[in-house]
């Protein structure tokens, strides 16, 4: 089994009302209860409003994400493949209310220099 990061993305639709909304919150709470008990999910947290962005020039107020990039939210899955968690994913209540999500597999291994990561600058043409 391996740990995944799901990343809440989005906004509500415009056209749900507070109510429907609120039904997907509530609806996304016993699912996530469902799961946690059984293993599938682990912690994770809603994300305040406020930001901050550090760069090796300043600290910036933030956030510096159009609507659509926006994260609300970060929560764990432990699944056997990123396949598997996105199915798990595919089963959120709110998707039904404008949220995606964005599940990254986490790596053990430190970071090195010497090896292709995220951060690696792609090579020029």
């Amino acid at each position: 089994m391996s740990e995944f990061l799901l990343l809440s993305r989005g906004q509500w639709d415009a056209d749900q009302s507070p109510e429907q909304i609120q039904g997907a919150i509530d609806a996304f709470y016993g699912w996530f209860d469902e799961q946690a008990a059984a293993g599938v999910f682990k912690g994770g947290s809603r994300l305040g409003t406020g930001c901050r962005l550090v760069t090796r020039e300043r600290v910036l107020d933030g956030p510096f994400t159009e609507a659509k990039e926006i994260i609300g939210g970060y929560w764990f899955i432990v699944a056997d493949s990123l396949d598997e968690a996105a199915r798990i994913a595919a089963k959120n209540p709110c998707l039904a209310c404008g949220l995606s999500y964005e599940i990254r597999p986490l790596e053990a291994e430190r970071a090195s220099a010497f090896r292709a990561a995220n951060e690696t600058p792609m090579a020029s043409a």
